[in-house]
């Protein structure tokens, strides 16, 4: 009774990682998949504010690749300047740039910390399967791809933040969106074909502040505008402990995120 106990957590490690990731969903009939040990498979929880690794060191590689189960998000962190250059939610992935598959020989920048911001679960995933799927598997690749793809697009998203805050904020919270949309996550809600969508994000206003680059206080004062003009909706107040940021008006937000300095009516500062 206790082996057979045990062989079904690892059987259900790989039901879940093949229903609840982007990159591995509906491939459990793969090869790679179907002759793999499913106690190589490990299952992990990550806690907040503890480094998980350093990306990008030189001659250093991960032995695994990370899938996200459920909490988070998990962050990277650029130095000096302390700025947060990526996010990975649940059904996402990180990990596949300091990993010798696909782009990643190719895809290296300065060593930047990976922590998970809040109480994560993760499967890891080994590389060698990771590279038997990218070269067995075309849906594998595709999918894999483009998470190098969406990461960089993170990136450039950063890049557009301005000193100016509501665009700063609209920034990220496109860059959001995008991600999460291409990845089909959990975080996206409502009618696809008639385009009703809203976005819910664990977005505390210290992550904000820190990919933004802007103080606590003038992220409030952001979201409340963003809340009042009816982009979004949150409970974020000094007293809150919600986390919660719903977009619910993306397509209004590119206004904000093109904006200048005299376009946005609701912010008091020109």
């Amino acid at each position: 009774m206790a082996r057979q106990k045990g062989q079904s957590l690892p059987l259900k490690t790989v039901e879940t990682l093949t229903t609840k990731s982007f990159l591995f969903q509906g491939l459990g009939d793969e090869a790679p998949l179907q002759d793999l040990d499913p106690a190589a498979l490990v299952v992990e929880k990550l806690y907040s504010n503890r480094p998980v690794y350093t990306a990008f060191r030189p001659q250093v590689w991960l032995e695994h690749l990370y899938v996200v189960i459920d909490g988070g998000p998990v962050i990277m962190r650029s130095t000096p300047l302390d700025r947060v250059i990526a996010m990975t939610y649940p059904s996402g992935c990180f990990g596949m740039r300091t990993l010798p598959v696909g782009f990643g020989p190719g895809v290296r920048a300065f060593p930047s910390l990976v922590e998970a911001y809040k109480t994560t679960d993760v499967i890891k995933v080994p590389v060698q399967t990771v590279q038997a799927l990218y070269d067995d598997s075309e849906t594998f690749r595709q999918r894999y791809m483009l998470l190098f793809e969406l990461r960089e697009k993170f990136q450039y998203h950063l890049l557009n933040c301005s000193t100016y805050p509501p665009q700063a904020v609209a920034a990220l919270l496109r860059a959001l969106i995008y991600q999460e949309r291409s990845l089909g996550s959990p975080a996206v809600q409502g009618n696809v074909q008639k385009n009703d969508l809203t976005y819910c994000f664990d977005l505390p206003i210290d992550l904000i502040a820190r990919a933004c680059q802007l103080n606590h206080r003038t992220v409030e004062q952001v979201l409340k505008g963003l809340t009042k003009a009816s982009y979004i909706k949150t409970n974020k107040t000094s007293e809150s402990t919600n986390d919660q940021v719903q977009v619910v008006d993306p397509e209004g937000l590119k206004e904000v995120y093109g904006a200048t300095r005299d376009k946005v009516s609701w912010w008091p500062l020109k």
